[in-house]
């Protein structure tokens, strides 16, 4: 009798334990915020409101396909538009339902590595978009930080400045450890294993050779986030809740960015207490804040099981295609 893995055990165990989070989170707020302005906000919302936001929200996604295809295919990976859709939006599905939003990363990488000719191309190309992503928010971070130099709260202001500082040098003790350990790291590797390695840094050297290609990446970046933010502050104003758009390129990034620690799934529950957390001290409802939150989290949701319909879709065509 073949019996699970114990791996297999503590995987889903880990996924019940985020998704409990989440709730608990969900429960924490519900239980300490008037229920009557969240209920309130959500009738404002007209049902073809959500769904124009929801197309808007999946529009911005091509973008990122876009994004993620010019990306490994500048590491080398060789892939076509269908292929890299099919890996962005499986990514996208399973986001929510891994482990955590590397699980995305995973799903993008088993594809992208059965359908390249160079694997080590995707993996590369793969780690660039990351960081890519990354830079975008701070770039959105840094705009709303200069445009509310006088209107921001001291305290909110010193953490921003420690959190950035705190995070540079972070990354940098974790480079310099690498490079001087580097040599210890590979000792004892197979062949096999460091052909792989060498075939990775010639991918991530590709990436670094093609700098414009890296920029345009970042700015399709910045776009696709940029409208992320713009439909948020659109749901916003739906509910009832007007606030100047420098005071979302502050605080939304920072809920985003807090969303990707692996404390609930998919970020549900953290991202809505990090939005109520930034914007209160703006003088925005914490409950409609809350409700604002919610709201998006359903255009989330929606177009995360959107893409994994068309994941599936693009499978079995590019299956086809390949046969």
């Amino acid at each position: 009798m073949i019996r699970p893995r114990p791996y297999a055990y503590q995987k889903w165990l880990f996924i019940l334990l985020r998704w409990a989070a989440a709730l608990l989170i969900l429960a924490i707020l519900f239980h300490y915020l008037p229920l009557a302005p969240l209920r309130a906000a959500f009738a404002q919302v007209p049902a073809t409101r959500f769904i124009a936001i929801l197309a808007g929200y999946l529009s911005a996604h091509l973008l990122g396909i876009v994004k993620w295809r010019l990306t490994v295919n500048t590491a080398g990976a060789q892939l076509n538009f269908a292929t890299a859709a099919e890996c962005y939006t499986g990514g996208l599905f399973a986001t929510l339902f891994l482990p955590s939003i590397i699980g995305g990363d995973v799903v993008r990488l088993a594809v992208g590595l059965r359908r390249s000719p160079r694997p080590a191309s995707v993996v590369a190309g793969n780690v660039a978009d990351r960081f890519l992503d990354v830079a975008a928010q701070a770039a959105l971070v840094i705009v709303g930080l200069s445009l509310l130099p006088g209107s921001l709260p001291l305290q909110l202001h010193a953490a921003a400045r420690k959190t950035f500082l705190w995070l540079a040098v972070a990354f940098v003790i974790f480079s310099i450890l690498l490079f001087l350990l580097r040599r210890r790291l590979l000792r004892g590797r197979s062949f096999r294993f460091r052909k792989r390695l060498a075939r990775l840094h010639y991918a991530i050297r590709s990436v670094g050779r093609r700098p414009l290609r890296l920029v345009f990446g970042w700015l399709l970046g910045v776009i696709m986030q940029g409208t992320f933010l713009l439909l948020t502050a659109l749901l916003a104003v739906s509910c009832g809740l007007l606030l100047p758009l420098r005071i979302w390129l502050f605080a939304w990034p920072l809920a985003k960015l807090a969303a990707v620690l692996p404390i609930a799934q998919g970020g549900i529950g953290v991202r809505e207490a990090a939005l109520v957390a930034l914007l209160v001290p703006f003088g925005a409802s914490a409950s409609v804040v809350l409700a604002v939150g919610l709201l998006w989290e359903g255009v989330i949701i929606s177009g995360g099981l959107i893409a994994g319909i068309a994941a599936l879709l693009l499978r079995r065509n590019n299956t086809l295609r390949a046969s």
